[in-house]
């Protein structure tokens, strides 16, 4: 399945470089493990975001992707970047002060891990940024995005994001694997990972609409399978289309050199500041 996606949407060729963006999670390694296991060159990446400093978090998380390593794939690549060794604070640190408290720091977190993989894929040549976002991350983002009618998210909702003016390549070869076969996938394998969720994502909006479109599965199997793909089709047939404002023109960052749409600095940058 992981391959017939891969070649139905164009995602990369086995010549090319991947960068597999790995948490140390079910669906990351199993993906890593996939494409490792299907001959193409993927490398993968792990942020240390120094989430829950107090119980570990994002030190189990980067052990569980270092013992897929010498466990599964003695050889295969793994690249660390430390956050707060680089830029001087965790994600904890930064949203508190940040954010004075208010709030998860969902939305920091995303800046800064969509920054730096951006610039390491750019940096070091890769075809493509991996995710192992599967069909019911996909479906629950879908649904979300269709309630509020968020046109623009809707309009780039898609397996593969091209890559443009500085902006690497994205894809998501398993789109069509669902949570639970990843996780069976990763247990016939003998793949470790880590069970627990991020601790900020409890109570999340995603996982709302996960739990409700689960209630939809077990009355309707196929539905989320059948709301995504038809979408696509939809979509990709003209049946549908968005209003979307043009793009607004990137411009390289007079810090970091990487493309931004608001003034000189790019949110990454002016973040730190």
């Amino acid at each position: 399945m992981t391959q017939r996606t891969i070649e139905k949407y164009g995602m990369f060729d086995p010549a090319d470089r991947v960068l597999v963006a790995v948490s140390g999670g079910k669906d990351s390694l199993a993906l890593w493990d996939v494409l490792l296991r299907l001959g193409y060159q993927a490398e993968g990446m792990y942020i240390s975001l120094g989430i829950d400093e107090d119980l570990g978090y994002s030190d189990s998380s980067l052990q569980m992707c270092r013992q897929f390593v010498s466990g599964q794939h003695p050889g295969a690549t793994l690249h660390v970047v430390d956050v707060e060794g680089e830029y001087g604070q965790s994600i904890s640190t930064l949203a508190r002060t940040k954010q004075r408290g208010r709030g998860k720091p969902c939305s920091v977190c995303g800046l800064v891990k969509r920054h730096i993989m951006n610039r390491f894929a750019r940096e070091g040549d890769f075809a493509a940024i991996a995710t192992g976002h599967n069909l019911d991350d996909e479906v629950a983002v879908l649904m979300q995005n269709t309630l509020h009618w968020q046109a623009g998210y809707l309009a780039r909702q898609a397996p593969v994001l091209e890559e443009r003016e500085g902006l690497a390549r994205k894809v998501k070869p398993f789109v069509r694997i669902y949570e639970r076969e990843a996780a069976a996938y990763a247990l016939v394998r003998g793949i470790e990972y880590i069970y627990d969720e991020c601790p900020y994502a409890k109570g999340s909006t995603t996982n709302f609409y996960k739990e409700l479109l689960n209630q939809l599965e077990l009355r309707s199997p196929g539905a989320k399978q059948q709301f995504y793909l038809h979408f696509l089709q939809a979509r990709d047939k003209g049946a549908v289309s968005f209003a979307v404002e043009e793009a607004a023109e990137l411009h390289p960052c007079r810090q970091c050199g990487q493309p931004t749409t608001a003034g000189d600095l790019c949110a990454f940058c002016r973040l730190w500041e």
